[in-house]
């Protein structure tokens, strides 16, 4: 059974979010809490596997209490909850250990397949959230833009990189390059190790960081 911890100020996105989860019978909603000190607070006492923390609630925000949570070693995964209107903190939210990003208007099924992922150990960057909200937030990673790609990347990697980058899942990368799927996540594992990134969150993030993929690439694209 995957627990599942909701952090959200809003009760009807709680709500909303618990009855589609439990109505699976692998998942299991086992608290919720309305902002990030509440949750640090029942999350000390009560294990879980996936947090779906959102951004914006009071007295801590959602990126602060994924910096606390995912300091240990063995950390629940969390995974940030964002609309288009907040976007500017899905970057920092990354950087603070979050294991990916979902819009709050996701399809059900997408979510519920969200926390499998992420408790598998992979990372979620849903694809029609990578395609607009990256359009937003790409420019604010101009400031640390690294000179090249790292050397040892062969060309099969890159094009990889690039497809994970435009939110492809390994499903798509693998139809797309007509390999299968075990070449695909074979491909991706060396993309982080010579990339330097903790989860295929951190790869897109740098994948726009080296110019590899430009946010205006992304435009038009749904």
């Amino acid at each position: 059974m995957i627990r599942v911890a909701l952090v959200d100020d809003q009760q009807l996105v709680r709500a909303g979010f618990r009855m589609v989860i439990d109505s699976q019978p692998d998942l299991e909603v086992v608290l919720e809490a309305s902002d990030g000190t509440a949750a640090l607070d029942v999350l000390s006492r009560t294990a879980v596997d996936v947090v779906l923390m959102d951004v914006q609630m009071p007295n801590m925000d959602g990126i602060e209490a994924t910096r606390r949570l995912t300091e240990p070693e063995q950390s629940p995964k969390v995974v940030v909850l964002t609309t288009f209107e907040n976007d500017e903190y899905v970057m920092s939210a990354i950087s603070a250990g979050a294991s990916g990003f979902l819009l709050k208007d996701v399809p059900p099924e997408e979510l519920l397949e969200a926390i499998r992922t992420v408790h598998r150990g992979d990372a979620v960057i849903e694809a029609r959230s990578t395609r607009k909200l990256l359009q937003h937030v790409g420019p604010l990673l101009g400031h640390s833009v690294q000179p090249s790609l790292p050397d040892d990347l062969t060309p099969r990697e890159i094009e990889v990189l690039a497809a994970m980058a435009h939110g492809l899942s390994n499903t798509e990368i693998a139809a797309k390059f007509c390999v299968s799927e075990a070449t695909v996540k074979t491909h991706v594992g060396r993309v982080l190790s010579k990339t330097g990134s903790r989860d295929r969150v951190q790869a897109v993030v740098y994948a726009f960081q080296v110019g590899l993929v430009r946010p205006q690439d992304l435009l038009g694209a749904d």
